[in-house]
């Protein structure tokens, strides 16, 4: 919530619910994340506000969509990841179904609602319509198991299986032991095999037809895997890491979180922000993945508190005076 502007309001209450369509009429963009059905029974669905405001995008964020039979069903991030097919194809092929552990769904499923808006907005600046936008997490979840849907499901009829670490479909592409630690190797091209074998001190292997085409050498995942394995276990991380890039080959270590935090290509792009928030005080967050040039935005400004800018957006948007404001408030309307 940071940069945003936040201000209170019952639209349960008779006057709330005046109010709300009030401002829905000055704005290009409404959002809601109710279970659909709420906002028709506070009278502030769809249809009601656009009667007012032709021109308004209505974009409605939720579970399972507005439609179907599953529209009315709670849900949240790992029930959805369920249901949109992630965790059937997340783990080890040996262990129970994992969850994806960051939020996925509720994250993606903002970033699609983002785009699905700053596309109407493009339609409006032509038509000068408005239109609405509904948007299903399970509908984005289930877009995110692609690689698993085509070359899997789609092409054989088969149940994806579970990957754990492996990519699917190329080897050696997987996180493997290291003296100190865990390496990630990928070896996808014919140039970068012929290059790895050579760095690993494993050149007889370009006498193995079987290895040589990546089509070929998934059919030997595991004793490519065994043999990678047997090398990376008694070298650092560091010392493998120099060979692979060395002979630009892909490679990373896996550094714990922390590590992370305090990456310096992450620092050098200012994906850590200090900003001062009331209150707590100086607190470090995530900066902005957008690095544009002519809009760069404040990613240091804080999250407001609730209500906080309840007084200086009613008098903006809608000429209301300080004690119409302080009315509303004695009245628990706003």
């Amino acid at each position: 919530n940071r940069g945003k502007r936040s201000i209170t309001l019952d639209p349960r209450t008779e006057e709330g619910n005046r109010i709300a369509r009030q401002l829905a009429s000055k704005c290009d963009v409404l959002v809601e994340n109710f279970t659909p059905g709420i906002m028709e029974k506070m009278g502030l669905g769809h249809e009601t506000i656009v009667a007012e405001n032709p021109g308004l995008i209505y974009v409605s964020v939720s579970g399972f969509g507005n439609t179907g039979p599953y529209r009315s069903y709670a849900a949240y991030d790992t029930i959805v990841q369920a249901m949109g097919g992630l965790i059937s194809v997340n783990g080890h092929p040996d262990s129970p179904p994992t969850k994806v552990g960051p939020a996925v769904a509720d994250i993606c499923g903002g970033v699609f609602a983002a785009l699905a808006t700053l596309a109407a907005l493009q339609y409006k600046n032509r038509t000068g319509r408005g239109q609405y936008v509904d948007i299903s997490m399970q509908d984005v979840v289930w877009m995110l198991t692609a690689t698993q849907f085509l070359p899997f499901y789609t092409m054989t009829g088969q149940e994806p299986p579970r990957p754990g670490n492996r990519q699917l479909e190329i080897t050696p592409f997987n996180i493997y032991p290291a003296k100190d630690g865990h390496i990630v190797i990928g070896i996808v091209t014919v140039d970068q095999w012929q290059r790895f074998i050579k760095v690993i001190g494993r050149e007889d292997l370009k006498e193995v037809k079987e290895y040589a085409m990546q089509a070929n050498r998934i059919k030997h995942v595991d004793e490519i895997d065994a043999l990678v394995g047997k090398w990376t276990r008694v070298r650092t991380v560091d010392e493998m890491l120099k060979l692979f890039r060395d002979a630009d080959l892909p490679c990373a270590p896996v550094p714990t979180f922390r590590q992370v935090a305090n990456d310096p290509q992450l620092t050098s792009r200012n994906m850590q922000v200090e900003i001062e928030q009331l209150v707590s005080g100086k607190v470090k967050v995530m900066g902005s993945v957008f690095k544009m040039s002519q809009t760069p935005g404040d990613p240091a400004q804080p999250a407001p508190f609730l209500g906080q800018h309840t007084h200086e957006v009613y008098a903006e948007l809608l000429g209301f005076s300080d004690d119409r404001i302080t009315e509303l408030q004695e009245k628990r309307v706003i």
